[in-house]
């Protein structure tokens, strides 16, 4: 198939372009340029998607039998696209993500839950609403949080940085809420096992890992993964509604229980994770984490510090 994606050259779709270039599809890059193609000589065309103007200008007379929009948040972001290939695209696939489901007593999440209207990811529902009254034949995929090598939002390198550096972990709360990881290639895999599949029209998967994990279980994880003891890890619970850390993000997952199942997307998808957490965070740590020296850069603890010494009052 020849297929458009949108971004393509970080995380993710790294990771898909090379898996659908792997499988013979004929892939699209449309991006800034501002990083390199993950394979060379692929086709790159280069604008600015928050431009409906220059989209249209771009793309309107190209020709494309599928779309992958990774990084659409809100619906502005992703309906010009989707108006420009109606009625003459095969298949319209939206990353969406988990965050959309509304907090709820009984777990774990499944497709088909209540959607939170508040959720800083609303947008991304929203879309997935515009996809179907479009018209278009469109799946879109839910993951939860997403990790890995070149992984640009701090998540298991915020775990490494504190672990290499001998450091304690402050975890808001008791360190028993129960989360749920998953590694970018095997979310690259789900989404390629997408394509072009008449079954998966109209639908939402949830994808990410098979297991969950509570806050504390990630930090000894990490440490394992960093070559770490475990049990050398000095843990630190705290109350977050007692610090006003203002737009400063002093953890880095949502102190909430967040996880989703992933049976419809293993059954329905013929699809498996490769990676266990422990496995997953050693291919981030040695593969990403070291390569980039991040563990001997200079990093601000300035939040930690604030933490640890509100606890000793």
């Amino acid at each position: 198939m020849r297929v458009l994606m949108i971004g393509g050259t970080r995380f993710i779709g790294v990771y898909l372009t090379k898996i659908l270039v792997n499988q013979g599809h004929e892939v699209v890059l449309f991006n800034r340029g501002n990083h390199p193609a993950p394979v060379p000589g692929i086709r790159q065309i280069h604008g600015d998607r928050t431009d409906p103007q220059q989209l249209k200008e771009k793309l309107a007379g190209e020709s494309f039998d599928a779309i992958f929009d990774n990084n659409g948040r809100e619906l502005g972001d992703t309906q010009p696209l989707a108006e420009i290939f109606q009625g003459r695209i095969q298949h319209f696939i939206y990353m969406s993500s988990a965050g959309v489901y509304l907090k709820s007593d009984q777990l774990p999440h499944v497709e088909g839950d209540a959607i939170d209207p508040k959720s800083r990811h609303k947008g991304k529902h929203d879309t997935e609403t515009a996809l179907a009254a479009l018209g278009l034949p469109w799946t879109a995929i839910r993951p939860t949080y997403i990790y890995g090598p070149q992984n640009y939002n701090d998540l298991e390198a915020w775990f490494f940085d504190r672990i290499v550096r001998d450091k304690p972990i402050p975890i808001p709360g008791n360190g028993a809420h129960i989360t749920q990881l998953g590694h970018c290639e095997d979310l690259a895999y789900a989404m390629a096992a997408v394509l072009g599949n008449q079954q998966v029209f109209g639908k939402v998967y949830n994808v990410s890992g098979d297991r969950f994990v509570t806050f504390d279980g990630l930090a000894r994880a990490c440490a394992v993964a960093a070559g770490k003891a475990p049990e050398d890890l000095k843990i630190i619970h705290y109350d977050p509604k007692k610090f006003d850390f203002g737009k400063r993000k002093a953890f880095p997952m949502r102190v909430q229980h967040f996880f989703a199942s992933v049976n419809k997307a293993v059954q329905e998808l013929h699809w498996q994770p490769k990676f266990d957490l422990i496995s997953g965070l050693k291919d981030s740590f040695q593969n990403d984490y070291l390569p980039s020296g991040r563990g001997k850069s200079e990093i601000d603890f300035s939040t930690d510090e604030e933490i640890l010494s509100g606890n000793r009052e």
